[in-house]
């Protein structure tokens, strides 16, 4: 009977992580588009990142002969572990049955885990580029995932728990009080955002200049689908920090139960919330 009650929760669970990589690519199309205009130009459409990846999953992978199987499996492994990451964030509701693994330790940990993987791929060829971004990656992560532990700790310590889900349901329960260590808090993790899915000022994704690329070095000698599951793995990583962000500091409209009226909303809530994020990000 426990196995029956909780089929809905699972089928939830299972729904709203495939919406992370469904949606990742519209975040940064809508992302694009913002910019775009900002510096009046038209900008490209917003399922222009849905084209790219289905471009390049309908090309050939090729591969350098210097390359090692790991080279080949790196894609597969950076994908997975940062889609199980952005699984752990609640998304739409909170009181999930995967809600006792959406711990802000597992979350750190899956992404150190592409994290090794990435630079290790970038390495193993032997170009230049590939070890120039490995390092850079590196160094970056030595200095975000510190910051982004003792961000969320300031929360955690709030609602004595690690837990997302229950750092979420304590605020939503409790009200949210403005703390001044919140609103660091708040301005630490944006930092690390921006650091972690390669924003200006740290990297620039839309540039192969060799003084600022960082993530893009590590992908040069990738194509076809192996480029686009890293690719996709960048934007569901982007929607990762997002998500964080809007949910965990700001959680109103979040659902509180598995009915279809708290998934509307918490759908309708965490679109508008990451749109109003992105434009942000974009100015």
């Amino acid at each position: 009977m426990g196995d029956l009650l909780t089929a809905p929760g699972w089928g939830i669970a299972v729904f709203q992580s495939l919406l992370y990589v469904a949606l990742a690519p519209l975040l940064v199309g809508w992302l694009r588009k913002v910019k775009a205009r900002l510096q009046n130009r038209r900008g490209p459409s917003l399922l222009q990142p849905y084209r790219d990846l289905y471009k390049l999953l309908a090309k050939e992978a090729r591969v350098a002969h210097t390359a090692s199987p790991l080279f080949r499996a790196a894609p597969y492994i950076v994908f997975t572990a940062t889609w199980m990451a952005a699984a752990t964030v609640p998304l739409l509701v909170v009181d999930l049955p995967t809600a006792a693994i959406a711990d802000i330790i597992v979350l750190v940990g899956l992404l150190a885990l592409a994290r090794v993987f990435l630079a290790l791929a970038g390495m193993d060829v032997g170009t230049a580029f590939g070890g120039m971004g490995a390092s850079r990656e590196m160094l970056i992560g030595a200095l975000a995932e510190p910051a982004m532990l003792m961000a969320v700790f300031t929360l955690a310590m709030t609602a004595h728990s690690t837990n997302l889900s229950s750092v979420i349901d304590h605020h939503l329960s409790d009200g949210f009080v403005l703390r001044p260590s919140y609103l660091f808090a708040l301005g630490g993790l944006v930092l690390v955002a921006i650091a972690e899915t390669g924003r200006i000022p740290v990297d620039n994704p839309t540039t192969h200049l060799e003084l600022t690329m960082v993530h893009e070095a590590m992908l040069l000698e990738y194509s076809g689908r192996h480029l686009a599951l890293m690719e996709w793995a960048a934007q569901v990583k982007l929607l990762l920090y997002g998500t964080l962000i809007v949910n965990v500091f700001f959680p109103w409209g979040i659902g509180q139960g598995w009915s279809p009226a708290a998934l509307g909303l918490g759908l309708a809530a965490v679109v508008g919330k990451l749109a109003v994020l992105a434009a942000a990000l974009a100015v």
